[in-house]
């Protein structure tokens, strides 16, 4: 398997993998402009020339970044595509210079056995500001929060 960055060529079948659990109510949409203007903050993997996963990094500030848009397409799942797509996007967090990585998530144990620890996501003002308090799902969160420290 290759973890890489999309081209912007990509934007639409990076929207397919997830396109089911927004339609579920379980994963927010993405604008597509946005991901093409963002390339750079996103990983995808590859598995004999298919696109299997994916995942997103969102910058808060010089020091916290959170996991986002985590999808495994379904015929993948179970196979290690997830952990590898984290262990990939907080890579590229140290490799950047962050000190801590947040997610949001219902695959808490997934970003435990990572090492991801769990937090409350008051202890971070800027994610609630920023995306919670807008989220359609805000009044019904089901999501845990976590956090890895990259010092």
């Amino acid at each position: 398997m290759i973890i890489r960055q999309p081209h912007a060529d990509e934007v639409e079948a990076i929207l397919a993998l997830f396109a089911r659990d927004v339609a579920a109510g379980l994963m927010l949409p993405r604008p597509a402009d946005e991901m093409r203007q963002q390339l750079d903050r996103w990983l995808v993997a590859e598995q004999g020339g298919q696109m299997v996963g994916c995942v997103s990094l969102v910058y808060y500030n010089g020091t916290l970044a959170e996991v986002r848009s985590l999808a495994v397409h379904p015929d993948h799942r179970g196979n290690g595509v997830a952990s590898q797509l984290v262990t990939a996007a907080v890579a590229m967090a140290r490799a950047r210079g962050l000190r801590r990585v947040l997610t949001l998530t219902r695959a808490a144990h997934l970003f435990e056995r990572l090492g991801f620890e769990r937090d409350a996501v008051s202890n971070f003002p800027i994610k609630v500001w920023q995306d919670c308090a807008p989220c359609p799902f805000k009044e019904h969160c089901d999501e845990i929060a976590l956090v890895y420290e990259l010092e």
